[in-house]
């Protein structure tokens, strides 16, 4: 039986509701059948472009400058901001265009013998410089657009610089582990060896073998760290399993530390800060749109009538211009004041949050450049030199495997304190870079080696 013989033989009680029925079964069916077919080519999508990202990334040594190009090339985040650009150029187009002439016939009376036709086209003219005003307003739009890429590519930069820190202060961190490792076997195998010879207690090999252990544990929770920033890393250029094998920097080489003169000198061509002037710009060519809204266009009218009882074409001639009696446009007009002088209050408040921001930053850079240089040089050789000390002391049987292992705990809470510290000094800096647009020695804190 077919649905229009199911329909007809329904009652007409029922005949709505089955229509409703049959139509649900039909749409569901169309929507099921719909989304199995638009899934599969979403995740071909998304799989596509992991695969691009990852095909244009290096495979082994990473230096930050390939980190960096290849998140300012493919963040989808930039990708986005430069297709607002694009969408400016197209306002500004439309901007431009002038208004549409109006084609208009009329017909009065059914009747052939006393017919009026009439034939007519209105020719509307833009006064008071809308078209113009128009036009600006778009091209602010468009440089405020591009205010708003140069900073988001600032932002995506010092994230990137940020992450790529975090992998080199990660592999920095799993090679101490493995080192103290290797350490901690050797110590390990000492205390056997020990142990056989009948100089120590077994007690103590126990006791090298649970440090062995709680290193290996400690390696581990290292290496899922390290995969986990380098996940990060690679998500900026939208690539959720990295290809490169490691990061190529040098995490000792301390960076210089930008004076307040220098500071000042570039928060006055802040990126974000031209944002904000350029929204000031674009509030002010909105306010000029609202204005010239004010003067009423002018219509030309210009035709032909021709009557049929008479049959006689007759010249039409017209001009119309609105009269703004009531609406003269005046809450637009207010609106963008007022928008506007929400604009300049917002480009006041980033100058005092930049430079109080920037200050603050700049103190960080400084407490943390001290941590980390007396960490450097004074707190990790000591504890290096009496890890290695007690090392070789054991070996020789002058000290305890208690005194090794504290030995030991005391050089890695330095170097990982150092490392903290170090890691904590490039992302304070790259904030600094985020604010200002760049810092003068700042690509020198973490060159690639050659």
């Amino acid at each position: 039986m077919s649905i229009h013989q199911v329909i007809k033989s329904s009652s007409p009680t029922r005949q709505p509701r089955m229509r409703y029925s049959i139509l649900y079964v039909l749409l569901s069916a169309s929507l099921a059948a719909t989304a199995q077919t638009s899934e599969p080519l979403v995740l071909d999508s998304l799989v596509s472009q992991a695969e691009t990202a990852a095909l244009a990334e290096p495979v082994q040594g990473l230096t930050m400058e390939a980190a960096i190009r290849l998140a300012l090339e493919r963040n989808p985040t930039l990708a986005a901001a430069r297709r607002e650009i694009d969408a400016a150029d197209a306002q500004i187009l439309q901007g431009s265009l002038r208004p549409n002439p109006e084609f208009v016939y009329l017909a009065e009376d059914t009747r052939s013998v006393s017919r009026t036709s009439t034939a007519q086209l209105d020719v509307p003219i833009e006064m008071g410089g809308k078209r113009g005003a128009r036009v600006d307003a778009a091209t602010r739009n468009k440089n405020a657009a591009v205010s708003e890429l140069t900073a988001r590519q600032l932002q995506i930069r010092a994230s990137t610089m940020a992450a790529f820190f975090e992998v080199v202060a990660a592999q920095e961190q799993t090679a101490l582990v493995r080192d103290t490792l290797v350490l901690a076997m050797r110590a390990s195998d000492i205390a056997g060896k020990r142990v056989t010879a009948g100089k120590i207690s077994p007690v103590e090999e126990v006791k090298a073998r649970v440090a062995e252990a709680g290193v290996r544990l400690s390696l581990t929770q290292a290496e899922s760290e390290l995969r986990n920033a380098r996940r990060r890393l690679s998500s900026f250029w939208g690539n959720p399993s990295p290809r490169f094998t490691e990061v190529v920097g040098e995490v000792d080489r301390m960076p210089d530390l930008p004076t307040h003169a220098v500071v000042q000198s570039r928060l006055a061509i802040s990126p974000l800060l031209e944002r904000a002037q350029q929204e000031v710009e674009r509030r002010k060519s909105l306010v000029t749109v609202e204005q010239t809204k004010t003067v009423p266009d002018i219509t030309f009218t210009l035709g032909m009538k021709r009557r049929e009882d008479v049959t006689r074409d007759q010249v039409m001639v017209g001009l119309s211009i609105p009269l703004p009696v009531f609406n003269r446009n005046q809450g637009n007009l207010l609106e963008a004041l007022k928008r506007e002088d929400k604009a300049r209050d917002e480009l006041a408040a980033t100058k005092l949050t930049l430079y109080a921001d920037a200050l603050q930053i700049l103190e960080r850079i400084s407490a943390r450049r001290e941590e980390t240089e007396l960490l450097q040089k004074s707190l990790l050789p000591g504890a290096k030199w009496a890890y290695e000390a007690a090392t070789i002391g054991f070996e020789n049987g002058k000290f305890s495997f208690l005194e090794v292992l504290d030995a030991q705990r005391t050089y890695f809470s330095a170097k990982s304190q150092y490392l903290t510290a170090l890691s904590a000094l490039y992302i304070a800096i790259t904030d600094l870079e985020s604010l200002l647009g760049g810092v003068e020695g700042i690509s020198a804190t973490s060159s690639a080696k050659e």
